[in-house]
């Protein structure tokens, strides 16, 4: 391989992506604009869930279950209202996801030590988010009735009771279950499969579009200085968008790489690899700027989003589906900025994943050449 032909190509290349502003949006604008959408926009966590109380008690002890409510960071009373067709009202109308109604008289059965029942009604039409509310809303409970055992026995001069097993939870690697740590982490394998295989699945259809390709059989240029000069330029870009992400993620958001940040260098430059790799391969076999920027979306960046474990957990899926999922290169790369970011692991422990990836791109780079071969070069 001659390290003047591929310095000719690749500056051929840049000089066109500068030209091409199109080109140059979507490989700085595009991240940084997926950057700050995930980061602001996407959470999974759930807090301050709009809730509406009907207090048909208009006792002290029933407002100040509703303050107590109030107070907890996961619930908001937006109202109180005096029916319960209101509350059902705002259900049916999305603005509110929680209803309670307190039943009269449901101070008096608390003092007179009987079961005294709260009604809560919760919408379910989102059943992740259901499922999360209701769990909140038990634990709020759980809590509440513990508050008022306590008071009943401090009353009656009874020492508290130790119940005899006690669960002592400690969450480790996100102790705040900030979904922001693991989706911050998780874009940077959607922005490269984005830049690289996008980009690159241009540029050989170009060629053939252009009608630029019969000229560079004719050149003595071999398939794999071809591929080098061609995804020379893309792989700057790539790595100058990780670095960006990896600054914004540490400057806007707080979440800080644990491990080491050249075991991520090399992670990325692996990833890279492969997506600028299968970019060259769709190019190659379809010829059609187009068609290759359709095939390019829906190979690449739609199984990178849902069948990577970034969304959408694998345990969750069919077993059909957990096998595709294998050969989705964003699976090992998230699996590594996972380990990287969040678990501050080494090479040791992640270095199948960095294999996996390592092999993908050499098949690849192997499959373009043989593709640009049979196309003469």
């Amino acid at each position: 391989m001659k390290l003047r032909t591929v310095r000719a190509i690749a500056r051929k290349e840049y000089l066109h992506l500068l030209r091409d502003f199109r080109s140059l949006y979507l490989a700085f604008a595009v991240p940084l604009l997926l950057i700050l959408l995930f980061g602001y926009a996407l959470s999974l966590d759930v807090d301050h869930i709009p809730t509406v109380v009907v207090d048909h008690d208009h006792t002290p002890q029933s407002r100040d279950l509703v303050r107590q409510l109030d107070a907890s960071p996961y619930f908001q009373v937006d109202r109180l209202v005096t029916e319960t067709r209101s509350l059902s009202n705002l259900l049916d109308c999305n603005q509110a996801a929680l209803g309670i109604v307190i039943p009269p008289g449901w101070s008096a059965d608390l003092h007179a030590d009987r079961m005294s029942s709260l009604q809560i009604l919760i919408d379910g039409s989102d059943p992740n988010y259901a499922g999360l509310t209701r769990s909140y809303m038990l634990a709020f409970v759980s809590q509440y009735n513990r508050r008022q055992l306590a008071g009943y026995l401090n009353r009656q001069g009874i020492e508290p009771l130790h119940v005899p097993v006690e669960g002592r939870l400690r969450v480790w690697f996100n102790e705040d279950l900030e979904s922001r740590n693991f989706i911050v982490p998780g874009i940077i394998a959607i922005i490269i499969m984005i830049v690289g295989a996008i980009l690159t699945s241009l540029v050989i259809a170009r060629e053939y579009e252009n009608g630029t390709m019969e000229t560079l059989r004719s050149l003595p240029i071999s398939g794999l200085e071809l591929f080098t000069g061609k995804a020379i330029p893309y792989f700057i870009i790539c790595l100058i968008d990780v670095l960006i992400a990896v600054l914004i993620g540490q400057l806007l958001f707080n979440v800080v790489i644990k491990a080491s940040f050249w075991l991520l260098l090399l992670a990325s430059g692996l990833y890279i690899l492969v997506a600028l790799a299968l970019g060259l391969l769709i190019s190659m076999k379809t010829k059609s700027q187009l068609v290759a920027n359709q095939m390019a979306i829906i190979i690449t960046y739609l199984p990178s989003l849902l069948l990577s474990d970034f969304v959408f957990p694998v345990t969750n899926m069919p077993p059909i589906l957990q096998m595709l999922t294998r050969l989705v290169p964003a699976t090992y790369f998230i699996d590594i900025l996972n380990g990287l970011y969040l678990r501050n692991l080494g090479l040791a422990v992640l270095w199948p994943s960095y294999l996996v990836l390592a092999v993908m791109g050499g098949v690849l780079i192997l499959l373009n050449l043989r593709a640009m071969r049979r196309e003469g070069l």
